[in-house]
């Protein structure tokens, strides 16, 4: 498992807000990739018969002002299988995205993250 603490001194905080079968969760984001996925292996666990056992990676990139950063989604796994459903961004289908907040990730019928940052505690 990834640390969920931030590794950036960051006056914000980045947060994947996770909806799936076992409840609404938030996982505070810092490290520089994150594997998402039905499989235990995974970084961020999805408990969702329609999730792919590697459904997405997500990126840190650095963002425009110095020593920001912002949260890039990919489609599938690192040896480039897409998932089997596919990423829906806002209603969208997409392969990869720059997170912005608010940004609503459709995994499958039950399982779904919201981007968020929040001012860093």
């Amino acid at each position: 498992m990834v640390d969920s603490v931030p590794s950036s001194s960051s006056p914000h905080q980045h947060i994947l807000v996770v909806e799936d079968r076992d409840g609404r969760r938030n996982q505070v984001l810092g490290s520089s990739k994150y594997f998402i996925g039905r499989d235990l292996a995974n970084d961020i666990c999805l408990n969702s018969q329609f999730a792919s056992r590697y459904h997405a990676m997500l990126l840190r990139v650095p963002a425009d002002q110095e020593g920001e950063y912002c949260y890039r989604i990919l489609d599938g796994d690192l040896e480039g299988k897409p998932s089997t459903n596919g990423l829906l961004i806002n209603g969208q289908k997409l392969t990869a995205h720059q997170l912005k907040p608010g940004d609503v990730i459709t995994f499958g019928p039950d399982a779904k993250a919201t981007y968020k940052i929040a001012k860093a505690p």
